[in-house]
């Protein structure tokens, strides 16, 4: 299933072997675009038939006559998700756009097919945006609801969000949550404080 998705939320480290271990099986990859072409490189798949992903958030903007106006813009700027199997790779990497798959040296990072079904089905029902990327911060998972088990950086700021993280990305999403629907993973990790 291709193509843009609206909205959208983020999830948590995967340890998913690197893409080459694995075989010719099509893999969901994250592509690094040229900035603000993710919304051109999503259609150019859609033409090619390449199977993609674009999460999408809403943002309210006002333009310089003063008017305002909702634009749909990436959830995780820079990126775009692909299923691929490794002989299709190239067909990729030639698209317009792209500068290369996420991964470290020859190897590329593959994400897990749940963690990319989850996003897909739970970021409809969620309000999410970008944020930027933490590394510290007590680790949750949540419990309840359209993003249950995926997990996160917990954070305050006016109300409660958790962080969730593509590791393979560099790249996190904040999404508000109720505190009943979390649990604690690390006992001795503490709140990160944000000035309100």
């Amino acid at each position: 299933m291709g193509g843009a998705v609206g909205t959208g939320n983020t999830a948590t480290e995967s340890h998913m072997p690197a893409a080459s271990a694995l075989s010719d099986k099509p893999l969901w990859l994250a592509a690094y675009t040229t900035p603000r072409h993710e919304k051109r490189i999503a259609e150019y798949f859609k033409m090619r038939e390449i199977e993609h992903f674009l999460p999408l958030y809403s943002s309210r903007r006002r333009w310089k006559d003063g008017s305002k106006v909702t634009i749909e813009l990436p959830l995780f700027p820079g990126y775009i998700f692909v299923r691929v199997c490794r002989t299709e790779r190239v067909r990729v990497l030639e698209s317009p756009g792209v500068l290369r798959l996420v991964g470290s040296g020859r190897e590329v990072a593959a994400l897990s097919e749940q963690e990319i079904e989850t996003l897909r089905s739970g970021l409809s029902q969620v309000k999410a945006e970008p944020h930027a990327y933490l590394v510290a911060g007590d680790r949750v998972r949540i419990k309840n609801g359209p993003l249950s088990g995926m997990e996160g950086v917990l954070v305050r700021k006016k109300e409660l969000h958790v962080v969730l993280t593509l590791n393979q990305i560099a790249q996190s999403i904040a999404v508000h949550v109720d505190a009943l629907d979390l649990e604690l993973l690390s006992p001795e990790a503490t709140h990160i404080p944000f000035k309100d």
